[in-house]
């Protein structure tokens, strides 16, 4: 029985015939005009010239249905050579970079190769100059394809080339362990204030570690599940639980002891944090005040994960109060309620760092939020390094 198709059908079908597509080795691929205006402006155009580029574009090699990738990088030469802007995009113009790895074929990512380089501990700015390099070196070489392992290899001798072995080496070791049979799981302690929580987040993007959590956030849940009557500590802030918790005894600091009864429920949900991230097979960066030397056994976890916990501190008064300001600025919220108990928040965090001392914990003193993440980000490698046999020469 013969099939009659309907209007729509009919209608889409010859939209699918006057689609642009582009021929790459083989494979039809669809033209698609904001991936031109996104090349064009990572080569140096403004987004209004290479937007009025790839509408010309379009607009020109419309109805043609597949065009050779040669054809399309001609026409685009051309478009911008009437409009003299091809030396500004230039190196737009370059055959398209291969990288292969056991997954198949990827675009090359200048990008992604600088992302991957933050890693070894070192500048954004000098991530990207030296991908950028790279990207040079590949395009004046005719490369077009490469192997991910022999681009691991180019940018690892770029490094030592221009930062010395032992920053090389740490691009090494968290290729290494980037994606292991265990998860590494970064704990991040602190007081209130400390600076944790944007250390978390910025370590975690450079690592390209997709899961980050505050405590504030697992606190939050239960506070949810279990009442104040039952719970009461993980009601209040860590500063000032001690107005809730009821008597201490005589000899115990009342802060100190409030700070500890929250910390103790919420270490049970970082315990579940962790356990679960285990059973993912997938790493993590976990912050915050209830994170407490001492307070949770990580030996239990040392064949199933590569825990490195630190503890972040400010320990300048002044700079703690600073701190406190500016990010009452930033947020629009009253500082008041931070000043106001700053000395118990300074006397929690001497308590932590008195812990941190006595169980073998590093210090990270967050006197400067980028010297401490790279800090924080040289103290992971050197982590795992130890941790584990290492053989750089096999991974180049």
């Amino acid at each position: 029985m013969e099939r009659v198709t309907s209007g729509a059908e009919q209608g889409r079908a010859g939209r699918d015939r006057e689609r642009l597509q582009v021929d790459q080795g083989g494979q039809a691929r669809p033209f698609m005009r904001g991936i031109l205006v996104h090349s064009l402006m990572a080569r140096g155009l403004g987004f209004e010239d290479a937007y009025g580029v790839a509408n010309v574009i379009r607009d020109k090699l419309k109805g043609r249905g597949v065009v050779a990738r040669e054809v399309l990088r001609e026409a685009v030469h051309e478009e911008l050579e009437q409009r003299g802007l091809a030396a500004d995009a230039k190196a737009s113009l370059s055959p398209t970079i291969e990288v292969r790895s056991d997954g198949g074929m990827s675009p090359f990512s200048k990008g992604f190769l600088s992302q991957s380089l933050l890693a070894a501990a070192i500048d954004p700015n000098d991530a990207f100059d030296v991908a950028r390099e790279i990207e040079g070196t590949l395009v004046r070489q005719g490369v077009t394809d490469i192997g991910r392992r022999e681009l691991r290899r180019t940018a690892y001798r770029n490094l030592e080339r221009r930062f010395g072995p032992a920053t090389a080496e740490r691009y090494l070791v968290w290729r290494h362990f980037h994606r292991p049979d265990r998860p590494v799981i970064l704990l991040l302690g602190g007081a209130t204030g400390s600076g944790k929580t944007s250390l978390a987040v910025e370590v975690a993007h450079r690592l390209d570690v997709q899961r980050v959590i505050s405590t504030d956030s697992i606190r939050q849940v239960m506070r949810i599940m279990l009442s104040p009557d039952l719970v009461p500590a993980i009601h209040a802030s860590s500063y000032d639980a001690y107005r809730v918790i009821g008597p201490v005894a005589e000899e115990e600091d009342p802060v100190i002891a409030g700070f500890e009864a929250g910390a103790k429920i919420v270490s049970v949900g970082v315990r579940a944090m962790i356990e679960r991230a285990i059973a993912e097979n997938t790493s993590m960066v976990i912050d915050g005040v209830s994170i407490v030397p001492g307070l949770l056994d990580f030996h239990r976890y040392h064949q199933d994960a590569h825990i490195v916990f630190l503890l972040v501190a400010n320990l300048d008064e002044q700079a703690y109060r600073r701190r406190f300001e500016a990010r009452a600025q930033s947020s629009q919220r009253a500082p008041h309620r931070y000043l106001r108990n700053l000395k118990s928040i300074l006397r929690i965090q001497d308590h932590l760092l008195e812990l941190a001392d006595r169980h073998d914990i590093p210090i990270v003193d967050n006197e400067s939020r980028d010297d401490s993440v790279l800090s924080i980000i040289k103290h992971v490698t050197g982590t795992l390094r130890k941790a584990e046999e290492f053989d750089a020469d096999e991974l180049l």
